[in-house]
């Protein structure tokens, strides 16, 4: 068993026993679900694009048991949380597994709740009431998919004790749904592939238009790189105004052109005919999708160092043409850079979050102090700097 694997499996066992002291009796498993860091292919997924995640080793485990036979307590979900205001305490949220509509259920819970809500839509299952115990170490609001790392952790948790056979692709599409129709985030669907997906040692490349994916090798260790998360502590939330008027300019802009999405614009299509915000929303799309395709054939040919200049490119390409970096963002990567990064860029949806760096591994520590520094001199609250490897994708912990 690997130390990854034994953390994890020492996290299970306690959250097992937790989830007995709180509710009586001891859950029916646990199961877990990692963040992702989007290496590159950002704001491409909800344009049918192109996209290069990989699962990390932060995650989300639950410990579920099902309501059995029946009784007026059939039918409630019961969760509970470890994120909550003191150490010591419990976040707990209830509600019934009939009737949900978005709004319902608050906070964290929402996560949760919209996944059962999918699963009981029109033609679904019958999903009875069930107690959830959660705990997670990916990091809230830095754009590591933490809320995706709790619906596909529930998802796959009642696939197996339902027996409802979903694939992969099946459980990211419901998630996704989970996402958009319940909690009211417009996102696509990289997230929840890449924590379903993922492969040690591996990035995911994925086709967001058939879901088509690769593994793709990511050999970090083996190369002598580490990458860094910059966590800014700005959090960002995908059900504000500004990720969603991303995408509407996205739709607008393939309306005008003519095209369903921004992936069927033929290379030669003139953006002449848009705005000029438009045009420069739909020239980061199409230039960050053929970044991607470059970041792959590099990590194909196993040169993984040359990625970092795309990195850095598609941090330019999201500052200026998309918009939806910020200050500290920009301060992480450009002290990143000059701290002897190999390449840097925001990561997630922007306007806060995380920013990454691929650097050589024994210049990890000595960016991670860099950035720490620049943000105390110019008097910002002090990020959390840490590495991150390509771990494997959601399942049940043994």
């Amino acid at each position: 068993m690997s130390a990854q694997d034994q953390r994890e499996h020492d996290r299970a066992g306690a959250l097992a026993a937790r989830f007995a002291e709180v509710f009586g009796h001891a859950p029916d498993g646990v199961w877990r679900a990692p963040g992702r860091v989007n290496l590159i292919g950002e704001h491409t997924d909800y344009n049918d694009g192109l996209v290069l995640p990989f699962a990390i080793d932060r995650s989300a485990l639950v410990a579920v048991r099902l309501r059995r036979g029946g009784g007026p307590e059939g039918d409630v979900v019961d969760l509970a949380s470890t994120w909550a205001p003191a150490e010591d305490e419990l976040s707990r949220v209830r509600f019934r597994t009939g009737g949900l509509v978005p709004g319902a259920v608050p906070g964290w819970g929402a996560y949760p709740a919209g996944v059962v809500h999918v699963l009981a839509g029109p033609d679904g299952v019958e999903v009875p009431g069930f107690e959830l115990l959660l705990d997670s170490t990916v990091p809230v609001g830095a754009g590591l998919s933490s809320s995706h790392a709790v619906e596909v952790a529930t998802v796959v948790a009642l696939d197996e004790l339902l027996g409802l056979g979903l694939d992969r692709p099946a459980m990211a599409r419901l998630t996704q749904r989970a996402e958009n129709e319940f909690v009211g985030a417009p996102t696509g669907i990289m997230d929840q592939s890449a924590s379903l997906l993922g492969r040690a040692g591996a990035a995911l490349f994925l086709d967001c238009r058939d879901l088509a994916a690769e593994s793709v090798p990511l050999p970090l260790a083996e190369q002598g790189l580490a990458v860094v998360v910059v966590d800014t502590k700005v959090a960002h939330s995908h059900a504000d105004g500004g990720y969603a008027a991303r995408r509407a300019a996205c739709e607008r802009g393939a309306a005008a052109l003519g095209a369903g999405s921004l992936r069927e614009v033929p290379d030669d299509a003139d953006l002449g005919v848009l705005d000029l915000e438009t045009a420069r929303r739909v020239r980061h799309v199409r230039t960050e999708n053929r970044r991607v395709l470059a970041a792959v054939a590099r990590l194909r040919a196993g040169d993984v160092r040359s990625v970092g200049e795309l990195l850095t490119a598609s941090h330019a390409s999201l500052r200026d043409d998309y918009e939806v970096s910020c200050p500290e963002l920009d301060l992480a990567v450009d002290t990143a850079l000059a701290a002897g990064a190999l390449g840097a860029r925001m990561t997630g949806g922007g306007f806060g979050g995380s920013a990454i760096a691929l650097v050589p591994a024994e210049r990890a520590g000595a960016v991670a102090a860099a950035v720490e520094r620049a943000f105390a001199a110019a008097g910002l609250r002090r990020p959390a700097a840490f590495t991150v490897v390509p771990g494997d994708g959601a399942g049940r912990v043994r």
